[in-house]
């Protein structure tokens, strides 16, 4: 019997998808009354986990982009306090009936925690939400290219690829920390389960190495921004949510919806924010919003776009704004994209192509009233299972657990 949950994670403030989703988990088993511990690479300063009776146990962490670039260095490759903090906890507290449920290392714990980790690496499982278990750059993607990466992990093909964003001494460096995970992982936790977000995640993490049979496919939850449909069609304006970098393909987005002629909103924050307002004034960009804000401005959305520049694993907001009505506008890089046009829930475009996604934007403005209304009434309908509901996801990783637990006994 699952005794407590240890939820690991970067941080302890949602900023993105992923985190979002570890949050939840805590919200929803708390709702069961299961014990919760967050062991977090930051101050952990979220009131909200006070409020639940988590027990927060912070490492008060920096992001690895921070703090010098040696020392930077030093803490993605191997984050000692990191591993100190897990292991001295799983010293003090373990037992048969704790599970461990690790989501966010990439930013501030590092693969250091694994081998904390390795003496209960039964009880254990990885939540991939994006691909940092398998490949260097944790994305599957030819940054020079602006193009998906057909190499091998670690293999000749791969260390001799430049395909990093910034330089080839960083790829080297992504290539040195992704050798060190994978030898922990490869000796200590070949049977934890690998839960995907996304079916397809499956042909990515094989190509690495993994084996089948622990790739677990666990849709993500998705809960509406609105309990009423978003009457689409009657509105003109796009909208972008979510973090603000250019691999998100928000650069794109602005040029094409400034040829297409139609204001675009951006509900979000990030790196790249200031340098996308020099450059696009006509962009209105809202920053970071609670849930209540994003649910009266969302009202205003025509549509939304994902424009991701990689392999986008699941693109929680393109979920969340289907439910709630919205047609959605995505890159053909994303794993929803064959789905989402298949169910006429939105259109898949070369967002790289301006012309291309500016066109299909164009189209969308254009299209009949009714046309928009009956994609809209068919998204907010929630018949095409593109995710789960937040119960179903939550029962779902109470299997999972009681299964770790029940294996490891």
């Amino acid at each position: 019997m699952v005794q407590r949950v240890v939820v690991i994670n970067d941080v302890a403030t949602a900023r993105g998808g992923a985190t979002g989703i570890a949050l939840l988990s805590i919200r929803l088993l708390r709702q069961m009354n299961v014990p919760v511990t967050f062991l977090v690479g930051d101050e952990g300063n979220n009131p909200e986990l006070v409020e639940l009776g988590v027990d927060v146990v912070p490492l008060g962490g920096m992001h690895v982009a921070g703090g010098g670039s040696l020392n930077a260095m030093r803490r993605g490759l191997y984050n000692a306090p990191a591993r100190r903090l897990v292991a001295d906890w799983v010293a003090a507290h373990d037992g048969p009936g704790v599970v461990y449920h690790l989501h966010g290392w990439s930013k501030i714990l590092s693969p250091a925690i694994f081998a904390s980790l390795a003496p209960v690496a039964g009880r254990t499982l990885l939540h991939a939400h994006d691909f940092f278990l398998a490949c260097p750059n944790g994305a599957f993607q030819n940054y020079r290219r602006g193009a998906e990466c057909g190499q091998v992990p670690l293999s000749l093909g791969c260390l001799s690829t430049n395909c990093d964003k910034r330089s080839y001494a960083q790829k080297i460096w992504r290539v040195a920390r992704q050798g060190s995970l994978s030898l922990t992982s490869t000796r200590c936790f070949a049977e934890s389960p690998v839960v995907m977000v996304h079916e397809r995640m499956a042909e990515f993490f094989t190509r690495a190495g993994f084996c089948e049979q622990r790739l677990l496919a666990v849709r993500n939850p998705v809960t509406r921004f609105t309990d009423r449909r978003i009457e689409a069609e009657r509105n003109r304006d796009f909208f972008f949510v979510g973090r603000i970098e250019f691999e998100k393909g928000i650069e794109e987005a602005a040029l094409a919806a400034k040829r297409a002629g139609v204001r675009l909103r951006i509900l979000g924050d990030g790196p790249d924010r200031s340098a996308l307002e020099a450059r696009h004034p006509h962009v209105e960009v809202l920053g970071w919003s609670s849930r209540e804000t994003i649910r009266s401005v969302i009202r205003d959305a025509r549509a939304l776009l994902m424009p991701s520049r990689y392999p986008e694993p699941f693109g929680l907001v393109a979920a969340e704004a289907s439910r709630s009505g919205l047609p959605v506008i995505l890159s053909m890089n994303s794993l929803l994209s064959t789905e989402f046009v298949q169910a006429g829930l939105g259109f898949a475009c070369d967002t790289r192509d301006i012309e291309s996604f500016a066109a299909t934007i164009r189209h969308v403005a254009d299209m009949p009233a009714e046309n928009v209304r009956a994609m809209s009434e068919r998204a907010f309908s929630g018949t095409v299972p593109i995710a789960t509901t937040p119960s179903t996801w939550r029962d779902r990783l109470l299997e999972l657990y009681e299964e770790r637990v029940s294996r490891a006994a």
